[in-house]
């Protein structure tokens, strides 16, 4: 199998690679030699020339902006839009490096060239759903941030030690919008946009990379900092962003985050140093002008990425489903909270070796309408029994069960 092959690679080796599809045809009939560095650092003349800012400037924005979904004293939607849409120069963020930045979060979501750039209505409708989860949660739920939560009625509701403020299906609208963002912002740029070879190879993309052309006052080339762009959306907020394995799930509360819970269960460990070798591998290849290599590493990660939505997904299904029978209802609204937001995401996972949806939008709704549809008051009356059939229905489009992946951390 070509990920099988690839990822055995040793690290600071210069490795002679033969690739091949995951039916053994297609082999390389000339291997490449590609010099693959122990940490994720490259440079040309003794300058570095890996680069993602702008990804560590939308993650470290996006954190801002989620939290404000729980400044009752102060936000408001026109400020929480603000947040989300910035420009340049806007005194939105506590950070005036974020202040300064020219970036915005809502420009990049669901903004990948694979999925959205001839689907834009459909990338509008997208984010339509995030605004509207600002206005719901300014508008329904602020208001309500000291009523008693009931069916039908917007409000809080105790959590163990933690209170958790719902609107009146019983969702927390903070934790839809941070999950639906891990997949219309991280997944959806990662896999669809920089990995796709129709931006890597864009252009002149292949001859600039071929000749080592960098971009006018850098060090890099056009091609090697696309690939170091879907990096940074999962790394760039790493204390050691050349080396982030072993602290991975520390650095923010997005993809990050998650590949690391993900890490921690069992039945899936080692799937961080897959990703990793393969942002690795495929930069190196990227300099070794190999993009056959490149691109099975770019199936790699997407493969890999895709089964942490989908695994966490799952997992906060199976744990609300836990709750409900122990009627504990506000830990209950927090976990489904979370599960709604990572079932959201999955219309931006790939189905391996193609550049289509593993879900399209049509099936991500219906099923969070199943998830919903249990009676009038959407959370307050879910079943486990539904949330076992949604379960089943995304672990189908995996290499996971429901099991393992209701067993996560």
């Amino acid at each position: 199998m070509r990920h099988l092959m690839l990822s055995a690679l040793v690290a600071t080796s210069l490795a002679t690679v033969s690739c091949s599809s995951d039916d053994d045809s297609n082999v390389i009939d000339q291997p490449s030699e590609i010099n693959v560095p122990s940490t994720y650092s490259f440079s040309r003349g003794g300058e570095s020339t890996v680069s993602f800012s702008g990804q560590t400037t939308r993650i470290l924005m996006s954190e801002e902006i989620v939290s404000s979904f729980s400044d009752f004293d102060n936000a408001t939607e026109a400020s929480i839009d603000a947040m989300f849409a910035h420009e340049e120069g806007a005194n939105d963020f506590s950070s005036e490096d974020l202040n300064a930045s020219n970036k915005s979060v809502r420009s990049k979501v669901a903004a990948s060239r694979d999925f959205f750039s001839t689907n834009t209505t459909e990338s509008a409708e997208i984010k339509a759903d995030f605004d509207g989860f600002i206005a719901d949660q300014v508008n329904i739920v602020f208001p309500n941030q000291n009523t008693a939560a009931q069916p039908g009625v917007a409000g809080q509701i105790a959590d163990g030690t933690s209170t958790r403020y719902v609107n009146e299906s019983g969702i927390e609208l903070n934790q839809y919008f941070a999950k639906g963002l891990i997949g219309a912002l991280m997944t959806d740029q990662i896999l669809n946009n920089y990995l796709s070879t129709a931006v890597l190879d864009e252009a002149d993309n292949r001859e600039t990379n071929d000749n080592d052309i960098t971009e006018e006052g850098s060090a890099y080339t056009t091609m090697e900092h696309k690939w170091d762009e879907a990096y940074g959306y999962l790394f760039g907020t790493s204390a050691t962003a050349d080396n982030p394995v072993a602290t991975i799930g520390d650095a923010d509360s997005f993809l990050n985050k998650y590949v690391g819970r993900v890490e921690g269960d069992a039945d899936f460990a080692g799937i961080t140093q897959t990703i990793f070798d393969a942002f690795k591998l495929g930069r190196a290849a990227i300099v070794a002008k190999d993009y056959e290599v490149r691109d099975a590493q770019a199936e790699i990660i997407r493969t890999e990425i895709s089964k942490v939505i989908g695994i966490r997904a799952v997992y906060y299904l199976q744990q609300g489903s836990v709750a409900i029978t122990n009627n504990d209802m506000g830990a209950a609204f927090h976990d489904l909270s979370e599960g709604i937001g990572f079932v959201y995401s999955l219309q931006f996972t790939r189905q391996p070796g193609t550049n289509a949806q593993l879900f399209t939008r049509e099936e991500v709704q219906a099923l969070i309408a199943n998830l919903l549809d249990d009676g009038e008051n959407g959370l307050w009356n879910i079943t486990p029994e539904s949330l076992q059939e949604v379960s089943e229905t995304i672990a189908s489009k995996f290499s996971f069960t429901v099991a393992q992946a209701g067993s996560a951390q």
